[in-house]
């Protein structure tokens, strides 16, 4: 049930940190943007925080393995790039 609950929170946190770029299209004034952004951002970490410590460390692993991957696919990729233009 904890995890179940942590999956929840952990999509929460996406949609967190998908409406910032919303914000400044909304039509509020500068300050006020800000701080809803400011707002957003906290919560999104918060909440991001929150699953993780609820999901379990695994999950933790899992999301950087993830990035790990993409990271390495990139570098070889631009190192493939680079190889071609010598």
């Amino acid at each position: 049930m904890l995890k179940l609950i942590g999956y929840i929170v952990f999509g929460v946190s996406i949609l967190i940190w998908f409406s910032i770029p919303v914000v400044p299209f909304l039509g509020f004034t500068v300050g006020k943007a800000s701080g809803i952004t400011t707002g957003l951002i906290i919560a999104g970490e918060i909440t991001f925080y929150l699953s993780i410590f609820m999901i379990g460390k695994e999950f933790l692993v899992k999301l950087k393995n993830i990035f790990k991957f993409r990271k390495s696919k990139i570098k070889s990729l631009t190192e493939k790039s680079d190889s071609i233009g010598k």
